[in-house]
């Protein structure tokens, strides 16, 4: 089973990906498919879809090696749900779908069963809220008091939390609500405790109306959407400044600019968009799904230039493959397959961006990238149109051709062609890098299966430095410890100016690269401007702004450790804390004690609490498992501040008073209830320690333990700040509207 085919040149780190998520596997866990049958499965479930309109056998034979060279080649990679589930029963092979939230309570539960159906085959949601009425309306049925959309979100959130995928993608919801809903700056805040909606990335959706106000410091209407009257006016300044406010300290919400998505939706006459998937690229009306794919851009040059021909075969090849896909699909509701069906939307994307720049030696903050993306973007676009409508005088436009802005100008077979979606996993299986973002790191430390460390480094870096003699395996060490070459000495300048990491890139500069794009993507475009952790406000909100002037269609932000940092308050006074002096009691050579096994969002903590002579917590040590960056450091530290305070004296209580219930972006369910993050772990452990409850359970086991001060493991340095990929240890990292671990495919979002 671990043989791959010769023509399939696959790295170890993807062959790893396959084996953890999309290799078919028996009743009892076992991968009972290669790399080489997967793409063949695909290839031929893809490809069948041909008999239906009338080619022979044969034709269909060559479309099936068609198709089966054009993944296999990594030219091209279906969204994972085609990967996953093409040629097997589930059959289930769409990413984004998007739901309507109707103003009942049959609306809302109809919503809720359809989001657990959808969840269960592996794809991910979207809703507007905005149809609800407002906290405190009335609801006429029974003179009752309505509890608003964000009340109702919880809801969704706990019926995706109680949904299992199968092990292999994550529930992931998106909820929008538009601002100029009565409860617009409850839902901007509602991600203040991370604990809550974990399973909701949040976005605003802003108005032209609203965007004019800001910019001319005026008030705008806030409208209850049951009555359709105007029940407040609020500061649209005051407003964008909380939206600022949020994304800048925890990343949500993002936004979205609703009227400039409605006015490239290409079917006005069936209703207007009010909604995206998950991860916000994907616009959709109700009941839509739709079927993306990504071209792998480092792969169309040769010779250092691109290769043009190839680039028009492979979108030609992709068009058909998704437009195929519409047809292979198992859908999990009928309502949501006639509406799919007749529209046909296709979300062509790329992958590869800054590989492919790197090969023509063109730095991805420069103008000269700007330049090649709108003409790139705009090749792909003409060419996936030619192909549309290519395949219309074949099979037929798409059902509402008549209902759309395509009516007497171009029969094309499907409504939207073009979207840019994320690729975090797609892109470690074709060995590039993701999306349009800018490289993540030029060398960086993962995990593999039995806990080995292993240093990932870029090739095209290590093909320059090698062409220098300045390669090493020691220099490769040293650029793990940051990801970046950027303070590295020995490197040469202009080796620095093409090899820069996403936060080495300006705010401005990520946006105008997604604006170049997005003129020629019919959906939108899903990127992150990362920003660094000493951003500030005025740094978010230059960026929401340059992307309104720009074109985008929506933006998000991640200020680099913002999820996992203190919030640091504005503009209030500091209470002089009295000084104490407490001395610490020395410790004992030999100390005896149990360490416990938690179950965190980072992964397994291993929590040791020694005792001292009169059975008390005199001390604790942490480690967790194979993780490393923050998340080790931050419990390791933790550890010893415990164990400072402890041994001053200061009563367990207090410590667990003060540590239980902080949460973090990643809580988990074990048997000791929910883990908020490592802090409320350690609170826990030391709690049941207390407590003297000490029985085996799934997720907490105890072992006996003697260890000296000495004996605390230290971990190793990791790049990014996002915590600790709760799957195989190694640190995530947060691009295209995502948290992405690169070591094993892992995603939050599905």
């Amino acid at each position: 089973m671990e043989k791959v085919d010769q023509k399939v040149k696959l790295s170890s780190n993807a062959i790893e990906v396959l084996k953890r998520r999309y290799l078919k596997k028996d009743e009892e866990g076992r991968i009972i498919e290669t790399p080489e049958e997967l793409f063949r499965r695909v290839a031929t479930s893809i490809a069948e879809v041909d008999a239906l309109y009338g080619k022979t056998e044969k034709e269909v034979s060559e479309t099936k090696e068609i198709f089966y060279e054009l993944i296999t080649s990594l030219k091209f990679l279906p969204n994972s749900p085609t990967l996953m589930n093409a040629g097997t029963p589930l059959g289930q092979l769409s990413a984004c779908f998007v739901l309507p939230v109707e103003d009942s309570m049959e609306g809302i539960f109809d919503a809720v069963k359809y989001a657990a159906i959808i969840h269960k085959s592996g794809g991910g949601t979207g809703f507007s809220f905005s149809r609800l009425r407002p906290k405190g309306d009335v609801v006429g049925s029974t003179k009752g008091i309505s509890s608003g959309p964000v009340s109702f979100m919880s809801v969704f959130d706990s019926a995706t939390e109680a949904v299992k995928q199968g092990g292999r993608r994550r529930g992931a919801n998106m909820g929008l609500l538009r601002v100029d809903h009565p409860d617009i700056l409850e839902f901007i805040t509602c991600k203040d405790d991370l604990t809550r909606f974990t399973n909701f990335n949040i976005s605003v959706g802003l108005t032209e109306e609203f965007m004019k106000a800001v910019i001319n410091d005026e008030e705008y209407n806030l409208i209850n959407p049951r009555s359709g009257k105007i029940v407040n006016r609020l500061k649209a300044k005051e407003v964008f400044d909380l939206i600022v406010h949020q994304a800048w300290k925890n990343g949500e919400p993002g936004i979205v600019f609703l009227d400039r998505i409605n006015a490239s939706n290409p079917t006005p006459e069936l209703g207007e968009i009010e909604a995206t998937n998950p991860c916000g690229e994907q616009p959709l009306l109700p009941y839509e799904s739709c079927n993306l794919g990504s071209i792998n851009l480092a792969k169309m040059v040769k010779d250092n230039s691109i290769d043009w021909e190839l680039l028009k075969d492979t979108v030609w090849q992709a068009v058909h493959f998704l437009d195929n896909v519409i047809d292979a699909n198992k859908y999990p509701i009928e309502l949501i397959e006639k509406n799919t069906k007749a529209n046909r939307k296709i979300g062509l994307g790329v992958m590869g961006w800054a590989d492919m720049l790197i090969q023509l030696k063109i730095p991805y903050n420069s103008k000269e990238a700007l330049s090649l993306a709108e003409n790139l973007m705009k090749f792909i676009l003409e060419q996936g149109r030619l192909a549309s409508m290519a395949l219309a005088k074949e099979r037929g436009t798409f059902p509402n051709y008549e209902k759309s802005i395509y009516f007497d100008k171009m029969p094309i077979r499907n409504a939207t062609i073009t979207t840019i979606a994320p690729t975090g996993t797609l892109s470690i299986i074709a060995g590039c890098s993701s999306g349009i973002e800018p490289l993540f790191a030029i060398c960086f430390a993962r995990n593999v299966m039995d806990g080995t460390r292993l240093v990932e480094v870029n090739p095209y870096f290590k093909a320059e430095m090698e062409k220098l003699g300045l390669w090493s395996d020691a220099l490769a060490e040293k650029i793990a410890e940051s990801g970046s070459i950027q303070g590295i000495k020995e490197i040469p300048e202009e080796i620095k100016r093409l090899f820069l990491t996403a936060h080495e890139i300006s705010p401005s500069d990520h946006i105008r690269m997604q604006a170049a794009f997005q003129q020629y993507v019919d959906n939108a475009v899903s990127k992150t401007v990362n920003l660094p952790n000493n951003a500030t406000e005025e740094d978010v909100r230059e960026v929401y702004l340059l992307a309104y002037r720009l074109g985008c269609k929506g933006v998000t932000v991640y200020r680099d450790g913002s999820r996992q940092g203190q919030v640091i308050q504005k503009g209030k006074t500091q209470t002089e804390i009295p000084q104490i002096s407490l001395k610490p009691r020395k410790r004992p050579e030999v100390l005896k004690g149990v360490t416990r096994l938690m179950k965190t969002g980072c992964g397994n903590l291993y929590i040791t609490i020694n005792k001292d002579e009169k059975n008390k917590p005199f001390e604790v040590f942490t480690n967790i498992g194979k993780a490393g960056g923050c998340a080790a450091s931050q419990a390791e530290a933790i550890g010893r501040l415990i164990s400072l305070a402890l041994r001053s004296g200061i009563e367990p209580q207090e410590i667990i008073k003060q540590l239980k219930g902080i949460s973090c972006h990643a809580p988990v369910w074990s048997s000791n209830g929910k883990i908020t993050s490592c802090s409320d772990a350690i609170a826990k452990a030391i709690e049941s320690e207390i407590k003297e409850t000490k029985p085996k359970t799934v997720g907490m086991e105890e072992t006996k333990n003697t260890q000296s001060e000495e004996g605390s493991q230290k971990s190793n340095l990791y790049i990014f700040h996002y915590g600790a990929c709760p799957e195989c240890g190694s640190a995530l990292s947060y691009e295209e509207g995502c948290a992405i671990c690169h070591s094993c495919g892992f995603t939050k979002c599905s």
